[in-house]
């Protein structure tokens, strides 16, 4: 089935000008930055077909002939076929908000043509920068990808300022639901499109234990945590927020034995859930390191996704636990997620207070991954010589 790209045109191809918000003019016509480098690249590296779709208020009235519309559409057509980057179709509303014809975007009447089985509309995109795009994109049943256009966002905020709180909200497009990508530059919005989705939904279960684990690598750092052990999620919880993940883990063990099968597998199924979210290392940046001060303890760390487990620990502890967490399980846990990931980590650090050490290792653990797990959204290499990771 065929995938598409639906596209809109002003404010999301070409800036939308202001106050009248009009292309009418040859000289009016102004490109995004980087929108013809990363269409083009979009148009040869992926099977995505393009459909502009634009609502163009009140064209081909007095206020807005086609005489002064055609020409510049005409060049921006032009121009971007001349990179190779050209549109199986252009659908073009003419209509004003206050008609609520259902050719208008959100409406999909204009659209009904792709509303076949000959189309992979699930795994298709809307492109664009209003709350209507958004909402087009739910009305087919296709994904959203929002680029933020700061104009467009100050004269609704303008707008917006005289509407009760609750109404701002709903007319947000960031706000909105079922946006996949809130894109600042068309360089994101080709990353998004050319790199795997690095969310990942993994289960471990043994005889012992039961993890559930839910992982999104491009995330903000919001964690829904339950190990079963107090300080254990504590510690996780800052390896999700300092390295930028999105984490949800659910840890069901046998305390009733002790705590070591559940902090051994839950280290397993997180570093199995990193394995799987890097399988495609195109573009990673592989390497990480930090030195992250807590107080007196000082953490130096340092990790590779070469493919190959090992652990160098360089760590002395004075407890025998912190909180409800022995000292000696911190070291099994990371070599047990490193085994997992298959990534080799240096780990050294030196310190007085035991939960200044374990909170010092846990944040260099965090910001040497974010360093590690960044993608390069212009190279498609490996980050080997050997060809393989």
């Amino acid at each position: 089935m065929t995938k598409l790209l639906f596209i809109d045109r002003d404010g999301t191809l070409i800036r939308e000008p202001q106050p009248d918000q009009k292309v009418d003019a040859l000289e009016k016509l102004e490109l995004l930055p980087g929108v013809v480098y990363a269409l083009a690249r979009l148009a040869r590296e992926t099977d995505y077909k393009l459909v502009m779709v634009t609502n163009q208020d009140g064209l081909g009235t007095a206020d807005f002939p086609e005489s002064a519309f055609q020409p510049a559409q005409d060049k921006l057509v032009q121009l971007l076929a001349g990179e190779g980057i050209v549109f199986r179709s252009i659908h073009i509303d003419r209509s004003y908000p206050e008609e609520n014809k259902p050719t208008r975007k959100p409406g999909t009447a204009m659209l009904t043509e792709y509303l076949t089985d000959a189309f992979d509309l699930a795994n298709s995109y809307v492109v664009g920068d209003r709350l209507t795009d958004v909402q087009l994109a739910q009305n087919l049943g296709t994904k959203a990808i929002y680029l933020r256009n700061p104009e467009a966002l100050k004269a609704l905020q303008t707008a917006a300022e005289a509407m009760p709180e609750e109404s701002r909200k709903q007319y947000n497009p960031e706000q909105a639901s079922g946006i996949e990508l809130v894109a600042d530059t068309w360089e994101d919005i080709y990353a998004h499109l050319t790199r795997p989705n690095r969310f990942v939904k993994y289960r471990r279960e043994t005889a012992e234990t039961t993890v559930d684990v839910q992982l999104d690598l491009d995330g903000s750092g919001l964690t829904a945590l339950d190990s079963g052990l107090n300080f254990l999620d504590h510690m996780i919880n800052q390896l999700a927020r300092h390295g930028g993940l999105n984490l949800a883990l659910d840890t069901e063990g046998d305390l009733h034995v002790d705590e070591h099968h559940s902090i051994e597998d839950t280290g397993i199924a997180l570093g199995e859930a990193l394995w799987l979210a890097l399988r495609d290392k195109r573009g990673l940046e592989r390497f990480g390191h930090a030195i992250v001060p807590m107080d007196e303890a000082l953490a130096t760390v340092a990790i590779d996704f070469c493919g190959r487990s090992n652990l160098v620990w360089k760590v002395r502890f004075q407890r025998e636990y912190v909180g409800d967490v022995p000292t000696e399980m911190f070291h099994h846990f990371f070599k047990s997620l490193t085994d997992a990931a298959e990534c080799t980590l240096h780990i050294r650090c030196e310190g007085e207070n035991d939960h200044h050490i374990a909170e010092a290792i846990f944040k260099g653990v965090a910001r040497a991954l974010r360093m590690a797990i960044r993608r390069d959204a212009s190279s498609t290499d490996l980050p080997t010589t050997k060809g393989t990771l």
